[in-house]
């Protein structure tokens, strides 16, 4: 199996196959999201990364922002866009 290195190219193809439309606020939860996996080897809940986000961005982003943005499973498909194993749990 070829190994895949993921970068924003190999991010905005993924997005496109899920219809998702990438703006600057989606790059800052695609990055958080890889990041904190990279570091800590577990896939953030979403309370967590609403939680940084709003924090870090100065956003007040909710769940349903989320779902606006990442459309069906946001957690699934910001995992995907990131290059990370899809989390176990999600909403």
């Amino acid at each position: 199996m070829k190994k895949i290195f993921w970068n924003k190219k190999y991010a905005l193809k993924i997005a496109k196959k899920e219809k998702i439309k990438i703006k600057k606020i989606h790059w800052k939860i695609i990055f958080f999201t890889r990041n904190f996996y990279l570091k800590f080897h577990i896939i953030p809940s979403i309370r967590i990364l609403l939680t940084a986000i709003n924090k870090t961005y100065k956003k007040k982003l909710n769940s349903v922002d989320l779902i606006n943005l990442f459309p069906k499973n946001p957690a699934i498909k910001i995992s995907k866009i990131a290059g990370i194993p899809n989390p176990k749990k999600c909403i």
